[in-house]
C-alpha cells in the first residue's frame, strides 16, 4: 500500500549500473579516464535519501550521455561503500555522490548538497 510513496518513480529511465561488487571500481576508475563517472550512494530505508535521489535523477536526465552512472544500495553492499570510501579516501556519508574524473575524485557532496555537484 505503501511501497508507491517510498519508491522512486523515476527509476528505469536513467541509465545507471548497479554498484555490487568490489571489482567494478577498476572499471569505473578506468571508464573515468573517458568521462566522469557518478556513484550515487543510497540508503533505501531513508526517506531523505529517497528524496535527493529522485531530485538527482531528474536533473541528470538533461546532461544524460556526458557520465557514466553508477548506484549503490548501501543496505545490500555496505562492505562495497565501505571499500569506496577507502580506495578514493572519502568518508562515508548516506546518501552521497562522489564524480570521479581520471580515477580520483573530483568531486562529493552528501544530503541536499549532491544537487550542488558539478560534473
Amino acid at each position: 500500500m505503501f511501497s508507491k510513496l517510498f519508491t522512486n518513480s523515476n527509476e528505469g529511465s536513467i541509465d545507471r549500473t548497479p554498484l555490487t561488487d568490489e571489482s567494478q571500481i577498476e572499471e569505473i576508475i578506468n571508464l573515468s579516464n573517458q568521462k566522469p563517472v557518478l556513484i550515487f550512494k543510497h540508503s533505501t530505508s531513508c526517506g531523505i535519501s529517497s528524496m535527493v535521489l529522485k531530485r538527482f535523477e531528474n536533473k541528470l536526465n538533461k546532461n544524460e550521455g556526458d557520465f557514466y552512472y553508477y548506484y549503490l544500495d548501501l543496505l545490500q553492499y555496505r562492505n562495497i561503500s565501505n571499500y569506496v570510501s577507502k580506495k578514493f579516501h572519502v568518508y562515508h556519508q548516506s546518501p552521497q555522490l562522489l564524480v570521479i574524473k581520471n580515477g580520483e575524485v573530483l568531486h562529493h557532496n552528501s544530503h541536499y548538497g549532491i544537487m550542488d555537484v558539478a560534473f
